[in-house]
């Protein structure tokens, strides 16, 4: 699946750093489950679950852009990002100890490519506008 124009190349790369920045932070919350500050039932499991679940949604929103399904891209790239835009959520937690600066710069860096595809998805649909000549899903309808 070779990227055709810039524009994918861009995506191709935001999605693989957020896959790469979610995935260190996640197992690394998933290890240390008992130093990160959040709600008392999170779990290792949980942790786990949660990218397993949402990372399809970042590789379907790249595969539906390359598709010119832009708005469906949009919905799956903007619903994959809340895994990274929500990490620094462990602030609203008391801490029970200290956290290292691992831990903090997996957070930071986690949000900051989040924020970096959201940017991406206002820069294609409101200033590239590329939905105007993206492809309509169409569904089978059968005459009765």
């Amino acid at each position: 699946m070779k990227p055709e124009n810039n524009t994918q190349i861009v995506l191709l790369i935001l999605v693989a750093l957020n896959i790469i920045s979610t995935t260190l932070h996640y197992t690394d919350n998933a290890i240390f489950v008992e130093q990160y500050p959040e709600p008392e039932w999170f779990t290792t499991v949980g942790v786990f679950a949660t990218l397993i679940l949402m990372t399809p949604f970042g590789l379907l929103g790249y595969w539906l852009y390359r598709k010119g399904l832009f708005w469906w891209s949009y919905l799956c790239l903007g619903f994959y990002s809340i895994t990274s835009v929500s990490s620094p959520g462990h602030y609203l937690y008391p801490m029970v100890i200290p956290m290292s600066v691992k831990m903090h710069l997996l957070i930071w860096c986690d949000a900051i490519a989040g924020l970096s595809l959201i940017g991406f998805i206002i820069w294609s649909g409101l200033f590239l506008q590329e939905w105007q000549k993206g492809k309509k899903l169409k569904f089978n309808q059968q005459n009765k």
